[in-house]
């Protein structure tokens, strides 16, 4: 589907090839950044390969890329103070110029004689495991920033140990779904509980046990959504790839 291919090259450049050092410059210097302009230029490149680099896609791309910009540009002059609500309307922002552009524009793509709508669905279901649900996670938490900071000054743990450990649990999570082994999800929340259990026990802090407890239960609980979702969605996909016709409408418009 032409909207889920663009909102992964989306997630691609928003989560996937954005560094933390982009991001604070951008805040720093808004529209003197270097990066805000480095950033929509990776959109453009994204696009450009989702698009196969035919030159009758160039406007569409130039269109999608200078609006990624823009709203970007709107966002860092923060009109909004809420962190959270503006990094969730800017989210929305983007994804609605993405599907209006998907459902009002003639475009077609040739993608599909190297990569399957199965493929692209599977590999939007690992973006979003992985960098979309970290950053997403971060920004729901960042109401309790303080509180964070205080717990990680008691916590010697390695260097952003704790994301990319959710990275691998949400993945085995995803895994087992698609496997159909729901009980295995529960011995891996139970092996998690008991590896925290000594932290918990020796630190004694209330804080640090609800913070670790609503970590998990989010991160877990996102796995799972997405990994329903998926096999919600795959057998959609299939009948599309075997059905021509309607392969074509869908695809090609």
């Amino acid at each position: 589907m032409l909207f889920i291919k663009l909102v992964l090259a989306h997630f691609l450049g928003d989560f996937v090839l954005q560094s933390s050092k982009w991001i604070t410059h951008k805040e720093k210097y808004k529209f003197k950044s270097k990066y805000l302009y480095i950033h929509a230029l990776i959109h453009a490149i994204l696009l450009l390969l989702m698009f196969d680099f035919k030159k009758e896609y160039y406007l569409t791309i130039a269109f999608i890329s200078s609006t990624h910009f823009l709203i970007d540009g709107i966002k860092l002059l923060k009109p909004i103070k809420n962190e959270r609500i503006l990094f969730f309307l800017d989210q929305l922002a983007h994804i609605g110029i993405l599907f209006w552009v998907a459902n009002s524009w003639s475009l077609s793509f040739d993608i599909q004689s190297y990569i399957t709508e199965k493929n692209l669905l599977f590999l939007l279901a690992i973006v979003l495991l992985t960098a979309v649900t970290s950053i997403v996670l971060k920004v729901v938490f960042s109401c309790w920033k303080k509180e964070i900071e205080e717990i990680s000054k008691k916590d010697s743990s390695l260097e952003n140990a704790g994301k990319y450990i959710g990275m691998l649990e949400r993945l085995l999570v995803f895994s087992f779904i698609v496997l159909n082994k729901w009980e295995a999800i529960g011995f891996l929340l139970a092996a998690k509980s008991v590896f925290r259990f000594g932290d918990l026990t020796h630190a004694k802090d209330r804080q640090l046990t609800e913070y670790i407890l609503i970590g998990t239960l989010l991160s877990f609980g996102s796995a799972i959504l997405i990994g329903l979702a998926y096999l919600v969605l795959l057998p959609f996909f299939s009948l599309l790839y075997l059905y021509s016709p309607l392969k074509k409408t869908f695809f090609n418009h």
